[in-house]
């Protein structure tokens, strides 16, 4: 076997790298390390270490396994590779280990149970999965255990700045494992901090800093180490993933298709004017954009077996993740316009597998392209990412909620970019008709229905314009009241519509989660309270009892337990923080204060309606879920057994006016009931609202109103109109029973 040595520049730690060291030797063996590296007599060292630190030289890299065994009796020892370039060919880019960390890496032994060596080498020693790098990783561990790994951006003077060094501390193996602790920082980092953040890594005995972390479990032998892939924030991450309906495997997805090697080029390229010729696609081909680079004269072309052949929706993902490259995996999709193609070892092809269907694949192209998908790959830059690698990747599945509001979003983009080519084509046309009135007429026509398009799109962004719309009846038709009276200057009546929708909106949200959390068999222990009023004979339920259910739902752990869809989850998220929690106990004490007729002084009205309604408009805006929540009024219902569907005519009560045409739906359920109101999610599943919220016409306006139970004295039960107030006395058994079936009686 033919020596090998170095040539080249001298290399020398940067003086942060060099502290760095220093402080993980003194952690783990409290003394200095002897620096022992190779030199050749006469010959000027490629590592200049530290002035301080002891150097011991060997002439060839054959004694240094027994030399380092020999200083390893007296303290620690830092071995350091013959940095510089190396003269053997089979060393390229990090493919092959050098002889030196294969030789002397594997034959170095510890002299005793409290041996500490340390050595430098590029990050691909400890980050490839490349077998070379396996199979050395495994022998290092039959003698020791891995306790520190540094890994430092531009952290050796003399080599370019991007270059990753990993600076190792290995101890002598032992039967109980110690820690495994990683850390990773770049020449741009303040020098103080990274020091300062090092110092709290090797304080510690798990938990993360900012650079760096102890790993929860220490990793296979023979794993790679690379920064992210033990991560503790990024393994959370990946458990976390399943929140968005499910996770698979890339490669249950896809199955990868074969590539052809350019190393192979001459048995089949061949030009684009040959009769069948096929166009090659490489990595740089492949754009961040999600498209496929037009052809230029660089294009290759060539012959190729059908089984290489891409078809529209393959995947075609750059092997290469470059420098320049800012976020995950760089990928697109393949349309008929990119074919007819095949790939090189370049890039990694991807087929989708048999009912992989539309929502699956957007999904899993987004989440290719985020930084989050290299981390869990543990991938860097530079390093030749392999197709198993890749397959293994977990990708996370959306639900049929997600998966709907993914196709609502992708629809209105594409509504949006039609819209835009319309506009792009009426300002091109300006100048094309034969006289200049025509074109005014026509130009003012078309642009007025796109200048509508814009102003109802662009309503949406505006809260009051939603809430008057989208949101469920109640609230709508109050809101509705709030602006009228507001507009008109800050008077008694404009502060009293403030404060009665804050409480519509809060007994409103409230009787949802009653309702929900009936069904789902969860007891809400406020709701205690309120049947003590109604069993009582006493005044009804008000703002407090409201505020008080919200806050209960908002804290409970038993919620917690509920499928992550749930609607319940939504209305916890009303009252969970900080700034709506103090908004409703303003407005709620203002209502107080309305009660005990401690009435705001004229003077103070201005100030005092602006902030309530600032406040009321803050509960509005974390209620934005209830525009995704209609209220449904089933007016039929008719069963199918054969079919085993429901055909139901409805009213969606959506806005401020009770007046909606009837539509019809079909679901397959038969436990829905004609006249009562159901709320329908964002999944649209139907939840009975019976008899926490009644529907019915009010015998005072005459209007179709919303009612919940306001008293309940013997005999008879008090309904009160979250609309407009009214009450309507109700004796029928059938509402007391169905009070006493919930325990609100």
């Amino acid at each position: 076997m033919a020596e090998e040595h170095a040539v080249g520049r001298v290399a020398v730690m940067t003086p942060l790298y060099e502290r760095l060291v220093m402080q993980a030797f003194m952690s783990l063996s409290t003394s200095a390390p002897t620096v022992l590296t190779i030199c050749r007599p006469g010959e000027k060292p490629l590592f200049e270490a530290p002035a301080q630190w002891p150097v011991q030289h060997e002439p060839t890299w054959e004694t240094l396994p027994a030399r380092a065994t020999e200083l390893l009796v007296s303290g620690s020892v830092l071995l350091m590779p013959p940095w510089g370039r190396i003269s053997s060919a089979k060393r390229s880019a990090g493919k092959t280990p050098s002889q030196w960390e294969d030789a002397v890496l594997r034959s170095c032994r510890p002299a005793s149970s409290d041996s500490v060596l340390g050595f430098l080498v590029p990050l691909q020693l400890c980050a490839s999965e490349a077998p070379w790098a396996v199979a050395l990783r495994e022998a290092i561990a039959e003698h020791w255990d891995t306790l520190l790994v540094v890994y430092g951006h531009g952290a050796m003077q003399g080599f370019d700045p991007r270059f990753e060094t990993a600076a190792v501390f290995l101890r002598a193996r032992t039967v109980d494992q110690p820690p495994l602790k990683i850390f990773r920082f770049s020449s741009r980092d303040d020098e103080p901090a990274v020091e300062k953040d090092f110092q709290g890594l090797l304080a510690r005995g798990g938990g993360r800093t900012r650079h760096g972390y102890v790993a929860r479990r220490r990793p296979d032998p023979a794993a790679s180490l690379a920064f992210d892939l033990h991560d503790p924030d990024i393994e959370d991450r990946r458990s976390d993933l399943a929140g968005f309906g499910g996770v698979s495997s890339l490669g249950d997805l896809y199955h990868q298709l074969p590539t052809l090697h350019l190393a192979d080029a001459k048995n089949w390229t061949c030009s684009a004017e040959d009769p069948g010729a096929v166009r090659l696609l490489g990595g740089r081909d492949v754009g961040r954009d999600g498209t496929i680079a037009p052809v230029t004269e660089e294009t290759l072309w060539g012959h190729v077996p059908e089984s290489h052949l891409l078809a529209p929706g393959d995947l075609l993902v750059r092997s290469v993740q470059h420098p320049t490259d800012p976020g995950g995996f760089v990928v697109a999709e393949l349309t008929p316009q990119d074919l007819p193609a095949a790939a090189t070892h370049m890039a990694i092809p991807l087929r989708p597998r048999l009912g992989l269907d539309a929502q699956q694949r957007r999904f899993a192209v987004l989440f290719l392209g985020m930084p989050l998908a290299r981390k869990f790959i543990g991938l860097q830059t530079g390093a030749h990412l392999g197709g198993s690698r890749l397959r293994a990747l977990p990708i996370p599945q959306p639900d049929e909620a997600l998966a709907k509001a993914l196709d609502d979003v992708t629809t209105a983009r594409k509504r949006l970019v039609e819209w835009q080519t319309e506009a792009d084509s009426l300002l091109a046309s300006v100048f094309l008709d034969r006289t200049a009135a025509a074109a005014r007429s026509r130009i003012i026509a078309s642009g007025r229905g796109l200048r509508l398009r814009v102003e109802a799109a662009s309503l949406l962004d505006d809260l009051g314009h939603t809430v008057r719309t989208r949101f469920p009846y109640p609230v709508a038709s109050r809101w509705r009241e709030t602006e009228a009276q507001t507009s008109a200057g800050p008077t008694q009546g404009a502060y009293a519509a403030v404060l009665d929708t804050t409480e519509i909106l809060l007994c409103y949200t409230a009787q949802l989660a009653l309702a929900l959390a009936w069904s789902s068999g969860i007891e809400i222990g406020s709701a205690t309270a309120i049947k003590d009023k109604l069993s009582a004979g006493r005044g009804g339920p008000g703002f407090g009892d409201w505020a008080f259910v919200l806050q209960e739902v908002s804290t409970s752990r038993k919620l917690r337990a509920l499928p992550p869809g749930h609607p319940l989850h939504d209305l916890r998220s009303l009252l969970d923080n900080k700034e709506t929690a103090q908004a409703r106990q303003r407005l709620s004490d203002r209502r107080n204060d309305q009660a005990h007729l401690r009435r705001i002084d004229p003077v103070d009205l201005p100030r005092a309606t602006s902030e309530a309604l600032a406040d009321l408009t803050c509960l509005l805006e974390a209620a934005r879920f209830l525009a995704d929540w209609p209220l449904l009024h089933l007016t039929t219902v008719r069963w199918d057994a054969l079919t085993r569907t429901a055909a139901l005519e409805y009213r969606e009560l959506t806005g401020d006016h009770p007046v909606v045409p009837t539509r019809t739906m079909t679901v397959p359920r038969n436990d829905l009931e004609a006249g009562s109101l159901y709320l329908r999610d964002s999944d649209h599943e139907l939840h009975l609202l019976r008899p926490f919220l009644v529907g019915r016409d009010c015998p005072t306006c005459r209007l179709w109103s919303t009612f919940h139970v306001d008293q309940a004295p013997k005999g008879k039960i008090v309904l009160k109109s979250l609309e407009h107030g009214h009450v309507v006395e109700d004796a029928s058994p059938a509402l007391r029973a169905s009070l006493e079936h919930v325990q609100l009686l």
